[in-house]
């Protein structure tokens, strides 16, 4: 578990190989959930949750695999509150597991066709044969959200009376919003005194916004998934929730963070997911730089449009020539070329870069920059900077 500045320990659990894997239409190859294993421990995840070892055959496989590598982080397998789960979590050697089972009534009745008190026994007898043989256990509330209070105090108790080290608060269907969810987990925690996980889901789009909620509760770890894949919407994206804490609760958890565009890339590929230019902390447009106004402030200093710098998470900074660039961006981008403009020639330039990324509808490359330079030379070479385009394109 990582100390933030100010003492705090947050832990984040990673379930990109269970829950990650449960979006729909992503599978991943054995050799691929080892790699994501790794790339997340070397990042410094805390706990990663690395599958259902009850579905046996390559999954099974796949757990034993993770677990023999030796790495730093605890290795938690999923199971239902089902004994025949839990044995086969044992048999994977893993050090932690989850044992999840239905909360709300509405899954109670529909989905489990149990009764509250079975959903109490079922969790009892998971709980303590996970705790007989020395494993770590997380008792997930599925869809806490829309249980009942009372009986979620009951579930709690009894996980905790069998042994349960921890409980996840499980936004299922990502109904919740920042200010409910603090008092829902505040409330939790000073009336049942127990570490509680955020598990939140994004069908509302606040599945990052609620795992930081949590935490501001007192919650004391948060589930995560690289590019926030998931069931539906997602989960909360590790990426945003690690930088979330350090940028606006000055929790720094101690990740490697300057890996997280190279970990979102290889998990990307292995779920065939494209990364969208737009996604935050790790899309190629987070530090990308068009409008006149917002570039002249970040050439000026960066801080001016960047909450934190683009190396933090691997990334570079772009300053992109297009429609809505200004004389300033214009001087900047022929500098790198060794042309100096002055700013009466970029501003008789910039019109023709505009007309041109109209006609595109896209930013210009480094080619068509040159072309238009070598025309704008060509119709007024007395009045043109001295200096050549070296480069053919970017």
């Amino acid at each position: 578990m990582s100390p933030g500045k100010d003492g705090r320990k947050v832990a984040i659990v990673d379930t990109t190989l269970r829950d990650g894997e449960q979006t729909a239409g992503v599978v991943f190859a054995k050799s691929e959930k080892i790699r994501i294993a790794q790339m997340l421990d070397e990042v410094g995840v805390d706990q990663i949750e690395v599958g259902i070892p009850v579905m046996g055959g390559e999954e099974m496989e796949a757990v034993k695999a993770i677990a023999r590598l030796g790495l730093r982080a605890s290795l938690m397998a999923w199971n239902r509150a089902v004994v025949s789960d839990v044995e086969a979590s044992l048999a994977c050697g893993v050090d932690a597991v989850a044992i999840s089972i239905s909360t709300s009534d509405i899954h109670i009745q529909h989905k489990l066709k149990a009764s509250r008190q079975w959903v109490l026994d079922a969790t009892a007898r998971a709980v303590e044969l996970a705790k007989r043989n020395g494993l770590y256990v997380s008792a997930n509330a599925e869809d806490a959200s829309r249980t009942d209070p009372y009986f979620l105090a009951e579930f709690i108790r009894v996980a905790r009376q069998a042994g349960a080290d921890r409980i996840r608060y499980c936004d299922t269907v990502g109904i919740l919003d920042p200010f409910r969810t603090c008092d829902l987990v505040k409330e939790l925690i000073y009336t049942q005194g127990i570490d509680i996980e955020m598990h939140t889901h994004n069908d509302l789009g606040m599945a990052t916004a609620n795992a930081l909620a949590g935490v501001r509760a007192g919650a004391t770890y948060v589930g995560v998934t690289v590019n926030g894949l998931g069931e539906r919407a997602g989960n909360a994206a590790l990426e945003e929730v690690v930088m979330a804490l350090k940028y606006t609760m000055d929790l720094d958890l101690g990740l490697d963070t300057r890996r997280f565009r190279e970990l979102s890339e290889y998990v990307a590929r292995a779920s065939d997911r494209e990364i969208p230019p737009g996604k935050a902390i790790v899309g190629s447009n987070t530090f990308a730089h068009e409008s006149g106004i917002h570039t002249d402030g970040t050439l000026k200093n960066p801080r001016t449009y960047e909450a934190f710098n683009p190396e933090e998470v691997g990334l570079e900074r772009q300053i992109v020539i297009g429609k809505h660039s200004g004389s300033r961006a214009i001087m900047n981008k022929f500098k790198e070329y060794g042309v100096f403009l002055t700013e009466k020639e970029a501003a008789a330039l910039l019109p023709q870069v505009r007309a041109l990324a109209i006609e595109l509808k896209r930013p210009l490359f480094d080619k068509e920059l040159a072309y238009l330079y070598s025309a704008h030379v060509r119709a007024r070479p007395e009045k043109s900077a001295v200096g050549t385009i070296g480069r053919e394109g970017r």
